[in-house]
């Protein structure tokens, strides 16, 4: 076990979870709270950093998605955007839910919703999210 934490230091376990959290919220696929959960395991004593990190991580993933969105031109309307346009930059607050995440991030961007209000919402659902993981470690 000693060599395992030697291995995995407590920059590198940050930084792994940071690209884990970037890259899986963007359209790839990823399980950053897998990472979480090592992270914390190995280094408990990193929780605050691990969730600020994870966080910061996936809500610059998810603004990806947000500006992927942007970047699509409006050329027709679709029913399932109007229900993000209904609701606002408040349902970015599950942009960290498997299937419809990256589809909200992607649609709020379309609909050039405020990108500062998308961030703040993006990123009070994603650290909810990583706290409820961490309390469960």
């Amino acid at each position: 076990m000693e060599a395992l934490n030697q291995f995995f230091s407590s920059d590198l376990s940050l930084w792994g979870l940071f690209l884990s959290s970037l890259l899986g919220a963007t359209l790839l696929p990823g399980g950053s709270e897998v990472v979480l959960v090592g992270v914390l395991k190995i280094h408990p004593e990193l929780l605050w950093p691990a969730l600020l990190l994870g966080t910061l991580g996936n809500t610059l993933g998810g603004m990806i998605s947000f500006g992927m969105g942007w970047a699509l031109p409006m050329t027709q309307q679709l029913k399932h955007v109007d229900k993000v346009r209904n609701y606002g930059t408040p349902a970015l607050l599950l942009a960290w839910a498997p299937l419809i995440g990256d589809a909200l991030c992607v649609a709020a961007g379309w609909l050039r919703l405020n990108p500062w209000h998308a961030a703040l919402f993006m990123a009070a659902g994603k650290f909810g999210r990583y706290g409820l993981v961490a309390l469960a470690v």
